[in-house]
């Protein structure tokens, strides 16, 4: 039997397991790639994707993977198709159709998620690729004289329509509105930001009848810009996000994963596990995290075969340190224990 919208939509949050950003673009993971010095081949894609994959993590710890449109159509080494690989693990594949941001008309300094073009009949082949859910990134910034209205309206509403016509596909959507956290804001600045957007997002999928049941959200945390001088505390990171996703995100949407957005790995998961220690939320929280769960591994393994059971060990190390912040049982102490 199909799983429907609103069980794989609770099941990508539940039970401290959670999501694998695996969908970084080519000129992305080329960034990654460079910082490790291996060539971003389409091989060494594969080869560096089907090493997480297959690891240990994948079983116990991470519930969906989100993919490129590349790699959901990739096979591994041995002819499997990494699409199978996932779900051979009991993950659930996803798949990111957003084209990305990019300069909005009118808008100085702000951005436009584009994609919705030829985005019903996407999704129909993507369903029949294996992906039960999806992804779009919306990106609002914080400045002088941004985000502005117009900004924020127009990515609510893209937003909106990405979601309907997933749901219409039944595939479950991601809603991600990320307010970077580049800037040199305080914490209130983007406290006010941050529930600015939410509201408008929640508003645009009432108009677009998006069933919230059958969605998740994949917010940025209430944090200080990575410039200001005014850093705050993991109480005060954990507290603020908690009061702003309580005041604007309904409480039938089943659950909530947090995108890193920037964060150090042991930032994100100790902001993680505050929250869930606080409780009081109506939402399965947990982490859908690129860089703060593949930072460690891309290192570990540098591209180099006799590497892979290293990579594979840092990877399952760090989501092992969130899966344990979602259940609220992370400590500084087991994040600093040698990985098994």
């Amino acid at each position: 039997m199909t799983a429907s919208l609103e069980e794989v939509a609770f099941k990508l949050a539940a039970g401290g397991k959670g999501l694998l950003a695996a969908d970084e673009s080519a000129s992305t993971i080329k960034k990654r790639f460079d910082a490790i010095g291996v060539e971003s081949t389409e091989e060494n894609r594969r080869d560096y994707r089907e090493m997480l994959f297959r690891s240990e993590a994948m079983t116990q710890y991470i519930s969906g993977v989100i993919l490129f449109d590349e790699t959901i159509r990739q096979n591994a080494k041995d002819g499997t198709p990494l699409v199978k690989l996932i779900e051979a693990a009991g993950s659930i594949p996803g798949i990111k159709v957003d084209l990305s941001a990019k300069p909005q008309p009118g808008c100085p300094g702000e951005t436009i998620t584009e994609g919705l073009d030829g985005l019903a009949g996407r999704f129909k082949e993507y369903y029949d690729l294996g992906a039960r859910f999806a992804k779009w990134r919306a990106v609002i910034d914080i400045g002088q004289h941004i985000p502005s209205y117009t900004s924020i309206l127009a990515n609510a509403q893209a937003l909106a329509r990405y979601a309907a016509l997933a749901q219409q596909a039944g595939i479950v959507p991601i809603v991600e509105p990320e307010v970077l956290m580049d800037g040199d804001h305080d914490i209130d600045r983007c406290y006010d930001v941050t529930e600015w957007v939410l509201k408008e997002v929640f508003q645009q999928l009432f108009y677009g009848r998006v069933k919230l049941e059958g969605m998740v959200l994949k917010p940025n945390m209430v944090i200080a810009g990575r410039k200001s001088q005014k850093q705050a505390s993991v109480a005060e990171v954990a507290e603020k996000t908690a009061r702003c996703l309580k005041n604007c995100v309904p409480s039938a949407v089943p659950s909530v994963a947090f995108l890193s957005g920037g964060q150090s790995d042991e930032e994100a998961t100790a902001h993680l596990d505050a929250m869930i220690r606080n409780g009081g939320l109506p939402w399965n929280l947990t982490f859908s995290y690129g860089r703060a769960l593949q930072a460690a591994p891309q290192k570990a393994w540098s591209g180099k075969p006799e590497n892979v059971a290293a990579g594979q060990a840092a990877f399952t190390h760090r989501a092992k340190m969130n899966y344990l912040a979602a259940l609220g049982q992370w400590t500084p102490e087991i994040e600093h224990q040698k990985a098994a």
